[in-house]
């Protein structure tokens, strides 16, 4: 068992992006509905909590990656869980827009300190060899969590009303604060280990091991970089088009005549895709010169976001399988090529700074989406926006190239330098 300890740990991640992505990002939109008819908010109003939390997590992240360079992710997991259970209990018991307002600034905490930054940092420190195929493996849980919470939501919203369906939604982050402590460890070193593949990069190339948080780029020399830039460009476009067609897909398939559970299963089926996507196009990252997969990644998402754009319902389907496998592609691949570009020298740092603008794209999605639903009556033009930000993710994927020599080693004793 310890020596499959690295896949023990991917899944680990996997289960911490399930329990926070899922309860934050994926499973709030079928509460949408009922929160429209029992307040009487505008949609703009109330997807501007989305912005809150996407645009405070992102401001966090730096510091969030900082603090895990320095003192380990497990800390800031276990912190990150707690206040999640905590602010789930709290929503169900929202009476005004300040009070929901004030519970997302509490999820952007949550998403900085136990979400998609400690959960790549912890798995790439686990992984040389077969690093896309464990991020893939990693952030399917987003997607699972994407898949499994909005059908979970109706349920319970069926059976206890939307204040009850949170309440009960509140407990789950107590399962994920279990595994946090007795089951994720912070590096290979600390069970006696060393990185998958470390070892076999390092005989191939007639060197001996570095520890990989060693290797890289720094901070600063980052962020000279036209690939930091394009990368992080490219991210906050495409989180905008992602955030902003998912937190309003539930409420666009009520319109067109779904019923409640059929749009329910409609978001699950989306999440489900990219569920496929995040595995598939880590795997061909593995066999695959990453810029080329990113490109097709975003080619695939593009077709999907052209058929959306069309607002026809028979072309739902169609659209969720392919925007749905380019959208989990896309997560695996962003984070794979930072770590790939720049190395794990400084790579909370560089992920929590790049998720600044992540976070501002993403949060922009959900909020500009709904303020454009209010004053034209339709979601065309913000679909049509969205396939317009995938284009110009394509454009800013060619200017990528890898910052840092691979693989991460430094010259065995007695070979010149």
């Amino acid at each position: 068992m310890k020596r499959h300890y690295h896949w023990v740990i991917a899944a680990a991640a996997l289960f911490t992006l399930f329990v926070s992505n899922g309860l934050i990002i994926g499973g709030l939109s079928v509460f949408d509905e009922e929160l429209l008819r029992t307040f009487g908010w505008t949609r703009g109003a109330l997807k501007f909590r989305d912005l809150i939390t996407l645009a405070i997590a992102g401001l966090v992240g730096p510091f969030v990656g900082a603090l895990a360079d320095r003192f380990g992710v497990r800390p800031l997991m276990a912190v990150g869980a707690i206040l999640l259970s905590a602010s789930m209990f709290l929503y169900a018991r929202i009476d005004s827009l300040n009070h929901m307002y004030g519970i997302h600034v509490l999820f952007a905490v949550v998403l900085a300190s136990c979400g998609l930054i400690v959960a790549v940092m912890l798995v790439s420190r686990w992984f040389v060899e077969k690093r896309g195929t464990a991020l893939g493996v990693t952030l399917v849980g987003t997607s699972l969590g994407g898949f499994i919470m909005p059908q979970v939501g109706a349920w319970l919203l069926a059976e206890r009303g939307w204040r009850g369906a949170l309440f009960a939604e509140g407990l789950l982050p107590i399962a994920l604060i279990v595994v946090i402590v007795l089951v994720i460890r912070e590096r290979p070193e600390d069970m006696g280990l060393e990185p998958l593949g470390a070892a076999k990069a390092a005989a191939a190339a007639g060197q001996r091991p570095r520890n990989p948080a060693q290797a890289g780029v720094t901070f600063r020399a980052a962020l000279r970089t036209r690939t930091f830039w394009a990368i992080t460009l490219a991210s906050m476009t495409t989180f905008y088009a992602i955030l902003g067609v998912s937190a309003h897909l539930f409420l666009h398939l009520r319109e067109q005549g779904f019923e409640q559970a059929e749009a329910a299963r409609g978001i699950a089926w989306l999440f489900l895709m990219g569920l496929v996507g995040k595995f598939l196009f880590g795997f061909l990252a593995d066999h695959f010169d990453h810029r080329r997969v990113f490109l097709a990644n975003l080619g695939i998402m593009l077709a999907g976001s052209l058929l959306l754009a069309t607002m026809e319902p028979d072309y739902f389907w169609p659209f969720a399988i392919l925007f749905g496998i380019g959208w989990g592609g896309l997560y695996t691949m962003l984070q794979l090529l930072t770590v790939e570009s720049f190395g794990l020298v400084a790579a909370g740092k560089i992920l929590g700074t790049r998720t600044v603008l992540d976070a501002l794209g993403g949060g922009l999605g959900p909020w500009l989406t709904g303020v454009i639903y209010d004053r034209t009556g339709s979601y065309q033009i913000p679909f049509v926006v969205v396939t317009v930000l995938v284009i110009a993710a394509m454009v800013l994927s060619t200017q990528v190239r890898r910052e840092v020599p691979a693989p991460a080693v430094v010259p065995a004793a007695g070979r010149a330098s």
